[in-house]
């Protein structure tokens, strides 16, 4: 609700007390709305009659914008830093005990991308030792791939938790998905 009543607002060219005077609702209660409370009754009406638009509008718009639940998923998959495969297995759990369309699509994207890296990281350390042989190095080769899958999953988390706050959206997803 916050970010359709501010953006109404700024569109405007309102300020929160020039909304607060031409609503006839208090400063107070324009900046609780704004910070995340939602209007109901009298305030949620006045607000759309001050904005000429329909009350179920407002409350709509609430309603698309709630992907909580795939933030959660996204940031469930840090568990792959610690468990190989803990990435993929509890955002697929989360994922298929969620109910709301965007979020397990957006759920099932996230699981993707994990899949992907929990694989390349598997054949990675099977492969390295074989590598580590073949060229008689005395390093332990298996470090930089692993390394490099942890940051690179980290790296991920990070963007796309950036990318579900300002765009509701994921930044980094598959063309494929492998659920």
């Amino acid at each position: 609700m916050k970010i359709i009543i501010q953006q109404l607002r700024e569109e405007k060219n309102l300020t929160q007390t020039e909304l607060a005077e031409k609503s006839g609702l208090s400063l107070r209660t324009i900046q609780r709305i704004e910070a995340g409370n939602i209007p109901k009754g009298f305030t949620l009406k006045t607000l759309a009659k001050t904005f000429e638009i329909e009350p179920e509008k407002l409350t709509y718009a609430t309603k698309i914008s709630k992907i909580d639940r795939a933030k959660l998923i996204n940031l469930s998959s840090l568990i792959g830093l610690v468990l190989t495969f803990g990435g993929v297995i509890f955002p697929l759990i989360l994922t298929n005990k969620t109910s709301d369309k965007k979020n397990k699509e957006l759920g099932k994207n996230i699981v993707s991308v994990q899949i992907l890296l929990a694989f390349l990281l598997s054949f990675s350390l099977i492969v390295s030792p074989f590598i580590q042989k073949g060229l008689s190095l005395n390093y332990p080769l298996f470090l930089i791939p692993l390394l490099s899958i942890i940051a690179i999953k980290l790296l991920i988390v990070i963007i796309n938790g950036i990318s579900l706050n300002k765009n509701n959206d994921l930044h980094k997803k598959l063309k494929i998905n492998y659920l």
